[in-house]
C-alpha cells in the first residue's frame, strides 16, 4: 500500500511538471483603426509566433486617447496619428523603443521619416501608413461637381453628404479651404473655419466616422469626407469607375499613422516582433494592396500588385496635423459649438 501511494504521488508530480512546462499561448492586445490590417497578415503572425492577437478598433484619435488615458486599456500596441504620438509621448504613456529589436525599420522611406516631426528620432513610434483624407463622390448620383471643399456648399446635394466626425480633420479642411494652415493658432482664423463648417453642416446628414463607407457604396450618401481605403474595400468588383476619390484642389490634411508600444504593455517582446513583422516587405506590400494606399516601405513597393488610390506625389499640397499644445482648446471650443 505504501508503494502504491508513493507511485501515485510520483505520477501526480510528473503530471504537474508536464502541465507547468507546456508553454502558454501568448496574447498580444492591439488597439487600431477599424479594418486597417488584412486578416491574413494577423493570422500569419499568430501562426509564426504561436500566439493570439486580440484586435480592438477605434474611430478617431480622440476616442483612442480618451480610453487609454482613463486607464481602460490593457493594450500592448496602439496606432495613433502623429499629433497624438506627440501628446502621448509628452504624457509618458509610451515605451521608449529599442530599434535594434526592429531590424526591418531599415526599409522605411527616408522621405517619410523626415516628416515625422512629432518624433524626429523615432524613439517612441514607427510609421505604419501615410495618406490624406479626402472626398469621395458616387457618380451614379452626382456628375457635375467641383473637386473642392466647396462641394459641401452645394445645396443640390443637401441631405446626401457626410463629414468626418473628427475635429482636426474637419476644421483642418475648412482652414485649408480658407487659405490658412491646418495647424493655425490664430483665434480669428479658427472662428472663420468654425463659421464655414457651420455653413457646410446645413447640407450634410451628419458628422460620421463609422458608416460613411457603407453609406456611399449602398447609395445612402452621394458625397462623403473620409478615408479612401475604407470605401474602396467595400466597392463591388467592377464598379470602381463609379466612385471618384479626390484630394481637394485647395489641399488637405496629411496623416501618418504609427505603431507605438504603451509604457505599461505586458507583452513587450511580442509587441516588438509584431512591429518588425508588419515591416517585413512582403507583409507591408499585402497591407498596401489591401488598403489601396502608397507604402512608406521602400522594399515593399517591389511586391505591390494593386494600383494605389492616390500616390505620395498627390499629397504635395497636404499639411501634416501637428500637436498644437494649449491652443487645442480653441479647436475644442469651436468643435463643441459646431456639433451641439
Amino acid at each position: 500500500m505504501k508503494k502504491f501511494w508513493i507511485s501515485l504521488v510520483l505520477v501526480v508530480i510528473v503530471i504537474v511538471v508536464v502541465i507547468v512546462s507546456i508553454p502558454k499561448e501568448q496574447v498580444l492586445y492591439i488597439y487600431n483603426w477599424e479594418e486597417y490590417i488584412p486578416d491574413e497578415v494577423i493570422k500569419a503572425f499568430e501562426e509564426e509566433y504561436n500566439c493570439k492577437v486580440v484586435y480592438d478598433s477605434f474611430a478617431s484619435n480622440e476616442e483612442m486617447y480618451a480610453k487609454i488615458k482613463a486607464g481602460g486599456s490593457g493594450y500592448d500596441i496602439v496606432f495613433p496619428s502623429g499629433d497624438h504620438v506627440s501628446i502621448m509621448k509628452k504624457e509618458g504613456m509610451l515605451l521608449k523603443l529599442d530599434l535594434s529589436k526592429i531590424p526591418n525599420f531599415k526599409y522605411l522611406d527616408e522621405t517619410v521619416l523626415s516628416k515625422t516631426t512629432y518624433d524626429p528620432n523615432h524613439e517612441y513610434s514607427v510609421p505604419y501608413m501615410l495618406g490624406s483624407t479626402g472626398i469621395t463622390v458616387n457618380k451614379k448620383y452626382v456628375q457635375d461637381y467641383k473637386r473642392s471643399w466647396s462641394i459641401f456648399e452645394d445645396e443640390r446635394l443637401k441631405g446626401h453628404m457626410t463629414l468626418l466626425d473628427d475635429m482636426r480633420e474637419v476644421l483642418g479642411a475648412a482652414l485649408k479651404y480658407l487659405g490658412y494652415s491646418v495647424n493655425s493658432t490664430n483665434p480669428k482664423e479658427i472662428e472663420e473655419a468654425k463659421q464655414l463648417v457651420l455653413k457646410w453642416k446645413k447640407n450634410i446628414v451628419k458628422f460620421d466616422a463609422s458608416s460613411y463607407a457603407n453609406g456611399i457604396v449602398n447609395g445612402e450618401y452621394w458625397v462623403v469626407h473620409g478615408y479612401a481605403e475604407d470605401i474602396f474595400q467595400r466597392i463591388p468588383e467592377g464598379e470602381e469607375k463609379y466612385y471618384d476619390f479626390f484630394i481637394p484642389e485647395e489641399g488637405g490634411t496629411l496623416w501618418i499613422d504609427n505603431m507605438v508600444i504603451l509604457k505599461n504593455a505586458k507583452h513587450v517582446d511580442l509587441a516588438y516582433k509584431f512591429i518588425n513583422f508588419i515591416l517585413e516587405p512582403h507583409n507591408a506590400a499585402k497591407i498596401a494592396d489591401f488598403l489601396g494606399l502608397p507604402s512608406p516601405n521602400v522594399e515593399a513597393r517591389k511586391y505591390i500588385k494593386e494600383e494605389p488610390i492616390y500616390t505620395i506625389e498627390e499629397l504635395k499640397n497636404c499639411e501634416f496635423i501637428e500637436d498644437i499644445g494649449e491652443y487645442i482648446e480653441l479647436y475644442n471650443k469651436a468643435w463643441q459649438e459646431i456639433i451641439m
